[in-house]
This record gives structure tokens, sequence and C-alpha cells, in this order.
């Protein structure tokens, strides 16, 4: 009587925790089958003090010494943390993948939905944990829970497609951090699989300072290395440049900024090529009404003073402009 009694419990416990799971599960529609995911090889763990690096400059004007000095400071290129950058790029590469980059500029794919856990920042904005704004960024799920998504990616971020099939949702893994994730199918913009990164743009938020590298053969070559401005986090409308891992998207002769505040137009920057949401890499702005180029301004390398985008010498943005291939070439930015 007893092993019954015990029987009869265990079934009903059972059944009443698959049905609350089958509540909890989203539905065929939300979420991606099984069959459909590509089993991941794991990369190849690359030593970044292997990784060769030679000077052979394409572009060198206004160049900067690996160290050099800046009022009662000296200031670097942190070759250990680029090393360590080119180490993951080739670890990354070591395996055949399919690459796509997220994309929401200016709200163009629809609004993302709110994340679990949000907050006001200190622009009145609404952003999610890790201080990922809303606008402009990509939802995230967890591949747990398709219902509400658990963070922000950004605008021009580079991932890799786990499954690209016609699903509304849409499996990848990260790159600049580890996990999975499940992304509306709209927010992807899918890169041919046959690409294969040789160039690399690192900028310097500590520094202020910005290298362009190619790779050839087995080597990264040094392109360039000048000094940069890049955003400062000064509300409402100032915004320092985000740190991660960005891929080009597009380019623009002559980038049109408005003044702060209004709708009216503020001047131009030249050369500018965008990496995420509205940050470029661009020339000395000129303010209007004047139209004429600026080359060079006292104010690259010292502190950040930009609306998010990094400025560089104009000759040297034009270098950029023409050298970095759109959706073939990286931007890292770190401390």
């Amino acid at each position: 009587m007893k092993k019954a009694t015990l029987l009869l419990i265990i079934s009903l416990v059972t059944l009443n925790s698959c049905d609350q799971k089958a509540q909890q599960e989203p539905t065929p529609n939300n979420q991606v089958e099984d069959s459909l995911l590509v089993e991941q090889p794991e990369p190849v763990s690359f030593d970044p003090a292997k990784i060769e690096i030679e000077k052979a400059f394409l572009y060198d004007d206004h160049t900067l010494e690996d160290t050099y000095p800046y009022k009662d400071t000296v200031r670097v290129f942190q070759w250990d943390k680029i090393r360590k950058r080119l180490a993951l790029l080739d670890s990354i590469e070591s395996v055949p993948a399919s690459w796509a980059i997220l994309q929401n500029y200016k709200n163009k794919n629809g609004e993302a939905p709110l994340v679990k856990v949000y907050k006001r920042d200190s622009y009145k904005r609404i952003s999610d944990t890790l201080g990922v704004e809303r606008y402009q960024s990509v939802p995230l799920f967890l591949p747990t829970d398709s219902a509400v998504a658990e963070i922000y990616g950004r605008d021009g971020s580079l991932v890799k497609l786990i499954n690209n099939d016609s699903s509304r949702l849409v499996k990848i893994t990260t790159v600049d951090m580890k996990g999975e994730w499940l992304v509306p199918q709209k927010y992807i913009k899918a890169i041919n699989d046959t690409i294969i990164f040789r160039k690399a743009i690192f900028i310097d938020l500590t520094n202020q300072n910005i290298a362009t590298l190619e790779k050839v053969d087995s080597k990264w070559l040094v392109r360039s290395m000048n000094p940069a401005t890049t955003g400062l986090h000064k509300p409402p409308h100032m915004q320092e440049t985000p740190k991660g891992i960005f891929v080009i998207q597009e380019k623009k002769s002559k980038m049109v900024y408005l003044v702060d505040g209004s709708q009216e137009t503020g001047g131009f920057a030249p050369y500018a090529s965008r990496f995420s949401n509205g940050g470029y890499i661009h020339g000395v702005p000129v303010n209007a009404p004047s139209t004429k180029i600026i080359e060079f301004s006292p104010s690259l390398g010292t502190t950040p003073r930009s609306h998010m985008c990094v400025r560089n010498a104009t000759s040297h943005a034009k270098f950029i402009y023409d050298w970095a291939s759109t959706e073939q070439t990286l931007v890292f930015i770190f401390d």
C-alpha cells in the first residue's frame, strides 16, 4: 500500500514538473530546432607572444613612436594587448565559421524589446546591466529563454553564426564575450563565408592612439601609428567610444553632423568609416559654414572630446577610408 502511494506521488510530481516545463519553454515558432544546430569544433589556442608584428608603413605622416612623451607622462602603443587580440583573431579563424554583424543603426531594424533587467543611464536612456543602451542595439536572448531578452548587443559587433536557417531566431556566439545567444533574424547581417579577416584597426582609449595592421603571410604588418581623439562621456550629447570588436560597416566621404540638441547642420567630418551606432573613424571636423578641409588638430592624441567617434588627422582618415574594406576590416577598441 505504501509502495503504491509512493508511486502515485512520484507520478503526480513528474506530471506537474512536465507541465511547468511546457509552460516555460518557448513555442516551436520561437525556438531553433536542435537538428539545425551545427556542432562547433574547438578553436586552436594561439600564444600572443608568438604573434609576429613588423613595421611596414603604408601611411607615415604624424607617426608616433612605440613610446612617446605626453605632458609630464609617457604614452605607449600597448603591443601586448594588440597581440592578445590578434591571437584571439587567429584562434577564432582556426576553424571554419560563418560570420555575421549585429545591425540596428538608428533602429532601422526595429526598436529592441526591453531586457529583463534595465535601468536609466546618465543620458536618461534605457540600458542593460552592462551599460549597453537599448537605442540602436540588438536583443540577445538566452537559448533557454526566448521570451524576454537578457542583454543588448551593440550594432556593428562581430558574431559567429551557429545556424543560419529560416528560423525567426538565429543562434550565434559572440566573439568579445563568452556565451551563445538567440537573436531575431532581422538584426543579423551575414558575411560571406569565405571572409578571412586580414585587416584590423586598434584604438587605444587610454593612450588616445590608433594603429592599423594587415596580415601578410604569417606576419602582421603595421601600416600606420597615429594620434586619435575618442568619445567623451558628457551627457546629454557627448558619449564615450564603446569598447569591443566591431566591423567597418559603411563609409561616407562626408559625414554630416548636427548642432547638439537641434536639427541644424553643424558641419561635416571627412572620410568617415562607421563601426558602431553613430561611431565613425573620421578626419578633423569642419564646422559650418566653413567647407575647407582641415588636416590636423592640436587636440588629437590628448584627451577624449568627441561624440563617440574617433578623430584622426584627415589624411590618416582618408588612408583608412581607402584601405579598410567594408565588412572585411575589424575594429578593436580597448582601454
